[in-house]
């Protein structure tokens, strides 16, 4: 009888689910790098350190996730950026506005604790 593990479809579709929908957040920021006047600087470290730390947890490690590539590793970018967005960006605001930032946050947090699974590169290297 053929036996599938359904926890490494659900955390396949976490990865990619999650990682791809950040992207759509990232993608767009790709082009603040050349111009990160105005970009906000909640950390006070400068535009441009912040526009690139927002490209590294939006794009780079999302990609990273996706394909499951060291994927315990990228997801901690991925998880203080949107701790960042939630408790710092947001921190005043109302639970509604900082919902997805939350939803993104708890799922990175999964991510980083339960790993790839076995349909991801990191899977597929343990093997």
């Amino acid at each position: 009888m053929l036996k599938m593990n359904f926890n490494d479809l659900a955390l396949l579709l976490l990865r990619v689910g999650f990682g791809g929908l950040m992207l759509t957040h990232g993608i767009p920021k790709i082009d603040r790098l050349a111009n990160s006047a105005g970009f906000p600087d909640p950390l006070g470290i400068g535009s441009l350190p912040t526009v690139i730390l927002a490209v590294i947890g939006e794009v780079i490690a999302p990609v990273l996730i996706i394909i499951g590539l060291k994927t315990k590793l990228a997801a901690i970018p991925s998880i203080l950026t949107m701790a960042v967005a939630a408790f710092i960006v947001h921190a005043s605001d109302p639970i509604g506005t900082k919902e997805k930032a939350l939803l993104y946050l708890f799922a990175f947090i999964v991510i980083f604790l339960a790993g790839p699974g076995s349909y991801s590169i990191d899977g597929r290297k343990g093997r």
